[in-house]
């Protein structure tokens, strides 16, 4: 363990460990080693899709050069270079992340537009996290306005992000494995950055080229409103996949959030701390991890300490600002207050948290203490989800910008000697 560590030190080494976390997961890198490992010998048409698609594109381009004979970008509107991909020949498409707008439509029409067009030139599909909504084509009766309310219900409804793609996917006619109707048997190589608890496939990016046979089943089994349930139910025919199973190319994950978890975990060490890296996922409410995880490092042993996953909210009706990593932090620097020796860091692996451009929050013991006289309580931004503005005042906020990856959140926890 690190000696005479001070309270600007230790959040320091938070912030390096965090970093270290999402280097190694992001896109370019990643997209680079597997093909480097996996050289295609063909030339090939790209398709990336998702926070981390020009990252992705970019770790393609890296190792096949001009073997790349056409390329589609499509991720979250400010995550693009557009000067850059023009240099390359792509097209690039903007849309908007977590819930879909009229651009998500017409990359839509982009990506089949390109898939329609008459050639056997094999396919290289970069997909990561957010895709579920960057791209869409719905089904029959379903316009924007509809999805719109459907993902804004999804968000605040306290559903898991497999259970949300489900319904994603019941409204949809490219996802489910429905792009495969699209793919017109040509060789196609699918690679992702997982964002999804387990590395399911079918659940990344709403498994665009994954078919799930029993979507209508899992469906039956959500608690939905009436209006959501009977557009499911009507559009059922239209998610058929007209693929046979040999001809669906296999997901191949090239980062995931175990990956950032070790890494973060190296460097912690490296660094001299002791380090405890917990297997256990964190899936429930922000609020309640939050205060669990803060306890957790009080009684624990000096040292850090890693978790990893994506968290819940229950949204109010008018929720303020923050996501579900700023909720956790703020909850957790309530059991912290007036703790000294003791921080935790809880941030999305993207750069964003909920609808925000902050990544999450590193607080500690004076977290509370720093917002004293300026009218805040804690209690009150929690419940009317409004933990940002709190702890931007108190100066807890972390901001990175598009991080090139997104495999959901990291929570790193630390406690020193004074």
């Amino acid at each position: 363990m690190l000696q005479h560590t001070t309270p600007t030190e230790a959040r320091e080494a938070l912030l390096r460990i965090y970093q270290k976390g999402l280097s190694r997961v992001e896109g370019r890198g990643a997209v680079a080693d597997w093909l480097q490992q996996y050289p295609l010998t063909t030339p090939v048409r790209m398709v990336a899709i998702g926070k981390a698609a020009q990252s992705m594109a970019m770790g393609a381009r890296e190792q096949l050069g001009d073997a790349i004979q056409q390329g589609l970008v499509v991720s979250k509107y400010g995550h693009i270079d557009h000067r850059y991909c023009r240099q390359q020949g792509w097209r690039t498409l903007e849309s908007a992340h977590p819930v879909p707008d009229a651009a998500s439509f017409e990359a839509g029409d982009a990506l089949l537009e390109l898939l329609n067009e008459p050639t056997s030139t094999p396919l290289l599909v970069l997909i990561s996290g957010g895709a579920s909504s960057l791209v869409e084509v719905p089904i029959e009766g379903v316009d924007l306005a509809f999805l719109v309310r459907t993902n804004e219900w999804l968000l605040g409804s306290g559903l898991d992000i497999v259970s949300m793609n489900w319904v994603r996917k019941g409204l949809s006619r490219i996802k489910g494995g429905g792009l495969l109707n699209w793919l017109h048997g040509r060789k196609t190589t699918l690679l992702a950055i997982s964002d999804v608890p387990g590395d399911i496939p079918a659940a990344i990016g709403s498994g665009l080229l994954t078919p799930e046979p029993q979507l209508q089943q899992r469906l039956e089994t959500l608690t939905l409103p009436h209006w959501l349930s009977e557009k499911l139910m009507a559009g059922a025919q239209q998610r058929v996949v007209r693929v046979p199973q040999d001809e669906v190319p296999p997901l191949q994950i090239v980062a995931n959030l175990d990956a950032a978890k070790s890494a973060a975990a190296e460097e912690a060490e490296a660094m001299g701390f002791a380090v405890s890296l917990r297997a256990e996922f964190l899936d429930g409410e922000a609020e309640d991890t939050g205060r669990k995880l803060a306890d957790q490092v009080i009684k624990g042993p000096p040292g850090i300490t890693i978790w990893g996953g994506e968290t819940r909210v229950n949204l109010p009706s008018q929720p303020g600002r923050g996501g579900r990593n700023q909720h956790l932090a703020l909850a957790a620097a309530e059991v912290l207050a007036g703790v000294d020796g003791c921080l935790l860091l809880s941030a999305g692996t993207d750069g964003t948290d909920g609808p925000t451009d902050d990544a999450g929050a590193l607080v500690d013991g004076a977290t509370l203490k720093r917002v004293d006289g300026l009218g805040f309580n804690a209690g009150q931004s929690l419940t009317a989800a409004d933990a940002g503005t709190l702890l931007e005042a108190s100066g807890d906020l972390i901001t990175t910008g598009p991080t090139g990856t997104n495999v959901m959140d990291l929570v790193v926890g630390l406690k020193y000697e004074l």
